[in-house]
Order: structure tokens, then C-alpha cells, then sequence
């Protein structure tokens, strides 16, 4: 009688959780048909928030057009980004498609962080026919490692209220350095005890005026800052020495500005106490969010009558251990990305110039008042070939600090930026 107890009870037992097994069972199958027709990619940027804002948009745009792909965004802070991919890439647990600055791609090279992109889809004759010649900076051995939906380069922005406050036309911005610092001269206020409580010109270094002072002034003075292999250091000279002491006289003796004022020139700018900035097109973005900003943009100011600009990129590539079906993908949302529809897109939401020529010089675009500066900009501009861009930056900063805080002299401050920038690129040279 036990026995019988025992075995209606395992039975009765077995039909009450059987259909629990058999769900389950459904359940997981479905799951599992479902995931094998999708193909999963991840994507990393840096973060910014327009940036990654827009880019979540294009991603649902990429996922309806190709229903068996799913793209999950990652972003990181600028200053962690890539400790970040050192730390995931080569061990395949990172992205699939990454977003990098053009000056990094020495070091992500070197690292085997990216495969070439193939040439069936971004072969050198046809990047080179659609994009801006600066676009080859991403081209090593023959082959393009990354491709960017869009390029940089800088202009000068001016606050129109503080124009009209200083009794300034707020439609006149200047176009000479002469006139720039006659303004912003009059642009400029400070308290009882010294402090600036307003800027006439922005003097970030660690933002973008350090590429102004290399690009833009070296150029101005008749000098020219690298080599054209780019592997020797050629601003140690007189030309450099002027550049470098006109930059640092706009501290020293105009006083109309200085680095690290209100943290950072664009929250500066963002809050009307900074008068005029040097930045990049990127900045638009972020500028047109704030509604009370009246700001305008115009061309770099001309010193000694030329003209010289700075351009730059970020752009997409696809990692190493991407590989199957993820490397299909990523080949796919790469030629997403590049499509002149979603460069149209980036320039109107973020403000950066379309990579393609013939996008770029339509007149909508060449002629618009905050666009055109920076794409006519991009005649007179040049790409610095950094095999350090955070090193050769900070050289920069530091023979700033030199003569500021310390009083040492342009020549020899200069003279010694070159020759810790120069140590640099002979370091990455010396088995090329």
C-alpha cells in the first residue's frame, strides 16, 4: 500500500511540473531560433551627447533596414576611452566597430586593435575620389583602416550680446588678428582685484588653440610646424619663436584672456562671459542647445594677410577579432555611416563638416552662415600626422606653462617642445 501511495504521488507529482518543463522548453527554443537570425554588433564612441544622441537614432534607422543585424551602442568618458579599449579589444570582449580620432590611429595600429577595411566596399581609388584628401591620413600600406562620416575644422566664434554691450557692430566680427585683439581688448573685464569675470579671447590649450598656434599661426608667421613626411619637428625657429610669443603675449601683455577660465572656454563661452573662441565645427551642436546664446561664426582671423586652418577627424574601423557574420555586419553599418544622407544628418545635428567633396560644396551647406566658415576653412587647413596626439599635445602645454608661470624664455620653451615632440616621432619612425 506505501508503494502504491509512493508512485500515485510521483505521478501526480510529474503532471502538476511537466507543463512548466514543456513551457520552458518552448520558451528557450524560440529564444534561441530567434538570437540565431540576428547578428549582434557593438558600437563604441566616446561619450558626447549629441553625438551619442544622433547616434542612437541612426542605429534604429540601420536596424529597420537590415532586421537581421542588432547594433548596441557603448560610450565611454574621453579621458577613460582608451585605457578602455587597451583593456577589451584584444581579448575580443570590446566592439566590433569602433569610433577613434584620427590621431590615435599610430597607436591603435601598432596595438593590432584594427583590421583593414576591405576593398570590395572602401578601396583607396574610391575613398580617395569621394572624401577630402585629409581622409588619407587613415590610409597605412596601401589600405584604409577607418573611414569617417565626417571631418573638422575650426572657425571663430563670437558672442553678438557682448558685442552690442562693448559697443561693438555684433554683425562685424573681426578678420584680421589686429582687429581681433583691438576688440577684444574693449571685450575684456576683470574685478577690483584682477580676477576676469569676462574674456575677450578664449585661450583653452588643452581644447583647441594649441592646433591654432601650431596650424594657424606657425603658417601665419611663414613657417611651417612638421615636415611634409611629418617625421621631423620644424617650428623651432624664428618662425615658431613669433608664433609662440604672439600667442602668449595675449596673456602676458594684451591680457584679454587666459587657460582654464571658468574651468574650460566652452562652458565659458556657453555662459556669455567669454566674447570670442577658436573651436571646431563639433561645437555647433552643443552651442545650439542654448537658447538665450546669440552667437555667430566666421572664418579664422588673417595675420600678416594669410590665411591658415586646422582640420581633423574621427572615424570608424573595424576591430581585429571581428570576424563572420559581427565582420558582415560591421562592413554594413560602416557603409551606413558613410552614406551622404546620414553625413547630411551629422552636420545638421552635430555640426561637423560632411567627409564626401561633392556633399560638402553644395550650396546649402557652403553658403550657410555657421557651416561655411568651416567648409571654406578646410582650403587653407592641414591635418597633423600625430603619432602621440595626447604626448604632442601636452609638449604644447607644457612649453606654455614655461613661459607663463615660470618666466623661462619663448626660445628656449620652444626648443624644448620640439625636441620632446621630436623624440616621439623618432621613436614611432625608427622601425617604419
Amino acid at each position: 500500500m506505501k508503494n502504491f501511495k509512493r508512485i500515485v504521488g510521483f505521478f501526480l507529482v510529474l503532471m502538476f511540473i511537466c507543463p512548466f518543463i514543456f513551457a520552458k522548453g518552448q520558451t528557450e527554443t524560440v529564444a534561441s531560433g530567434s538570437d540565431q537570425d540576428v547578428t549582434e554588433i557593438i558600437y563604441w564612441q566616446y561619450f558626447y551627447e549629441t553625438k551619442k544622441i544622433l547616434m542612437d537614432e541612426l542605429i534604429k534607422e540601420f536596424e529597420a533596414e537590415n532586421p537581421g543585424i542588432k547594433v548596441s551602442q557603448q560610450t565611454f568618458p574621453y579621458e577613460n576611452y582608451n585605457t578602455k579599449v587597451a583593456s577589451s579589444v584584444p581579448t575580443g570582449t570590446g566592439p566590433n566597430v569602433i569610433n577613434l580620432f584620427y590621431g590615435w590611429l599610430p597607436m591603435y595600429m601598432d596595438a593590432g586593435y584594427l583590421q583593414p577595411l576591405p576593398d570590395s566596399v572602401f578601396s583607396p581609388e574610391k575613398v580617395e575620389a569621394e572624401f577630402f584628401p585629409l581622409v588619407s591620413a587613415a590610409k597605412f600600406e596601401g589600405k584604409y583602416y577607418a573611414i569617417p562620416t565626417a571631418v573638422r575644422s575650426l572657425a571663430l566664434f563670437w558672442n553678438k550680446d557682448l558685442f552690442r554691450e562693448a559697443g561693438l557692430d555684433p554683425e562685424k566680427p573681426p578678420k584680421t588678428m589686429e582687429e581681433a585683439i583691438e576688440m577684444a581688448l574693449k571685450l575684456t573685464k576683470k574685478d577690483k582685484n584682477g580676477n576676469y569675470i569676462q574674456e575677450g579671447w578664449g585661450l583653452q590649450l588643452n581644447g583647441q588653440i594649441y592646433h591654432w598656434i601650431r596650424e594657424t599661426l606657425v603658417r601665419q608667421f611663414g613657417g611651417t610646424p612638421y615636415s611634409a613626411d611629418g617625421r621631423t619637428v620644424t617650428y623651432n625657429n624664428q618662425a615658431g619663436y613669433d608664433a609662440f610669443t604672439y600667442a602668449t603675449n595675449l596673456q602676458l601683455k594684451s591680457q584679454v584672456g587666459m587657460p582654464m577660465f571658468m574651468t574650460d572656454d566652452v562652458t565659458a563661452f556657453k555662459a556669455g562671459a567669454l566674447a570670442m573662441n577658436i573651436d571646431g565645427s563639433f561645437r555647433l551642436g552643443t552651442l545650439d542647445a542654448v537658447k538665450e546664446l546669440d552667437y555667430g561664426v566666421t572664418d579664422i582671423p588673417t595675420l600678416n594677410g594669410i590665411s591658415s586652418n586646422f582640420a581633423s577627424f574621427w572615424a570608424n574601423g573595424i576591430t581585429s577579432t571581428t570576424t563572420g557574420k559581427k565582420l558582415e555586419a560591421s562592413v554594413k553599418f560602416l557603409e551606413f555611416l558613410t552614406r551622404e544622407d546620414v553625413m547630411a544628418r551629422w552636420l545638421k545635428d552635430i555640426g561637423e563638416l560632411p567627409a564626401k567633396k561633392e556633399l560638402a560644396s553644395r550650396r546649402e551647406f557652403a553658403e550657410d552662415p555657421q557651416y561655411g566658415p568651416f567648409i571654406r576653412g578646410l582650403a587653407d587647413a592641414h591635418a597633423t600626422m600625430f603619432v602621440d596626439e595626447a604626448g604632442q599635445r601636452q609638449v604644447w602645454l607644457d612649453a606654455w606653462d614655461q613661459v607663463v608661470l615660470n618666466g623661462m624664455s619663448i626660445k628656449n620653451a620652444v626648443d624644448g617642445a620640439a625636441k620632446a615632440e621630436q623624440a616621439m616621432l623618432d621613436k614611432y619612425y625608427k622601425n617604419k
